[in-house]
């Protein structure tokens, strides 16, 4: 009988994450899918008008599917499940700040994507016995004010 409930729980949460909450979108690509929440709308419209609005979401916030495939799925699982509760519960901040875990995936992004960039300007004088943070100095740089 707690095995059956268990698995009655385990069900409804997922039948809340992928399906009322539309946590199966997800797991795609459409830079629309953030903007399901209209607290991400600030969010998105900035990147439209910022230097990235080429680059999807997913490929700054979540780690590389085909180098990393299982830190992948479970970046798009956390993201997907903290997200489909702040927007069904409407529980959000004001000011979204960037979680500490994804502040690391978007650290690594960048060096991704301008790696030979940050080599370049990793200049002890400015980064000493520090680890570099993109976003220190260009936190606006995905979603420009």
């Amino acid at each position: 009988m707690v095995g059956s409930g268990l698995v009655g729980v385990l069900v409804g949460i997922a039948l809340f994450t992928f399906v009322y909450a539309n946590g199966l979108a997800y797991f795609g690509e459409d830079p629309q899918t953030c903007k399901q929440c209209h607290a991400m709308n600030k969010q998105f419209y900035a990147w439209e008008k910022g230097s990235h609005h080429t680059v999807a979401c997913q490929e700054c916030h979540i780690p590389e599917r085909a180098h990393e495939p299982v830190q992948w799925l479970l970046a798009e699982a956390d993201n997907g499940f903290w997200h489909s509760v702040k927007f069904t519960t409407g529980q959000y901040p004001t000011n979204i700040k960037i979680r500490e875990n994804n502040r690391e995936i978007l650290q690594a992004a960048c060096v991704r994507c301008h790696g030979s960039l940050v080599s370049e300007v990793a200049q002890p004088s400015l980064h000493s016995n520090e680890q570099i943070d993109c976003l220190r100095c260009h936190s606006e740089v995905g979603h420009k004010r």
